[in-house]
């Protein structure tokens, strides 16, 4: 699985891409903002994507995140505060909440891969907030 990862503390990006590569995944780039972030869209087609929430450009992650969701990448968000995602989480598979462990994250990152190549019964991690677990409203609202 190809993997972009848009986070902006660099040490949690080396920390992620690390996790990524160790669990077989190429990292075809690392995004610190909005605009690198389209820069790497516009130059790849990544399989997955961890999105940070607040990036060095401010809070533009949900907006990268929506971006991913018209490309239909699939991608969740990575941040310290999940409760500011909006109700839909920008089309988002769901949440990792910062601080996270390496365990919680390749439980999470397992989760994903099988997602991504179409297994679709498999019971996610707790680590890992799907969209309609954070915001129950958005559950109930049509695809």
């Amino acid at each position: 699985m190809k993997v972009m990862i848009v986070e902006d503390e660099m040490l949690l990006a080396m920390e992620l891409e690390s996790e990524v590569e160790a669990a077989g995944h190429q990292v075809i780039g690392l995004a610190m903002s909005s605009e690198q972030a389209n820069d790497l869209l516009a130059g790849s087609a990544p399989d997955f994507a961890f999105v940070d929430i607040h990036l060095m450009d401010g809070p533009t992650g949900v907006e990268v995140g929506r971006r991913l969701a018209e490309a239909r990448i699939p991608f969740v968000f990575v941040s310290g505060n999940i409760k500011r995602l909006p109700e839909d989480f920008a089309g988002a598979l769901g949440a990792i909440e910062k601080p996270y462990t390496m365990n919680g994250m390749k439980n999470a990152l397992s989760y994903i891969s099988a997602i991504v190549a179409g297994n679709e019964d498999i019971v996610p991690p707790a680590s890992l907030v799907l969209a309609g677990d954070a915001h129950p409203q958005a559950a109930r609202r049509p695809a």
